[in-house]
């Protein structure tokens, strides 16, 4: 009995300590608003309705259509931008956290990456001029490290 209840305290203090994945939610959604399913189904990104959004995982999706809200909650996880929705590429190559501009994309091998952008640099561009399997791997493996702390 003093087993059982061992575990259950550990199993309860696990769950509430537990942290969860830091999404960028820069102005207050992930991929700023934009519907992370219309990258897929749509081929661009559409911007986000606040009539359609939903709370996952403790962040804000929004959606551009009742079709691709229900497609999202069907299977979140096909839809979820890589790495918290933070540039792929600063995390993969510099081991940093950076915001992004949800239309620098890229959909690699059935995942959504989301890239910073700006007018002197592209961090899409670099990513894509690099050895992109390598980033992957290090951008997962940074990101295991990364994805409980805060911005």
């Amino acid at each position: 009995m003093k087993q059982i209840l061992t575990y259950i305290l550990l199993l309860f203090s696990t769950i509430l300590l537990a942290q969860k994945t830091d999404y960028n939610t820069k102005n207050g959604y992930v991929a700023e608003g934009f519907d992370v399913v219309s990258y897929f189904v749509d081929k661009k990104p559409l911007e986000g309705k606040k009539k359609l959004q939903i709370i996952h995982d403790g962040a804000k999706f929004k959606f551009s259509s009742e079709k691709n809200l229900q497609l999202f909650k069907a299977n979140p996880v096909k839809y979820i931008p890589q790495y918290g929705g933070y540039c792929a590429y600063a995390i993969a190559a510099k081991k940093t956290k950076m915001y992004i501009d949800a239309e620098a994309y890229e959909i690699r091998d059935g995942k959504l990456y989301l890239f910073y952008n700006s007018w002197f640099s592209s961090a899409l561009e670099v990513w894509k001029e690099g050895d992109t399997k390598k980033l992957q791997t290090q951008g997962d493996n940074n990101w295991e490290v990364l994805k409980h702390k805060k911005q």
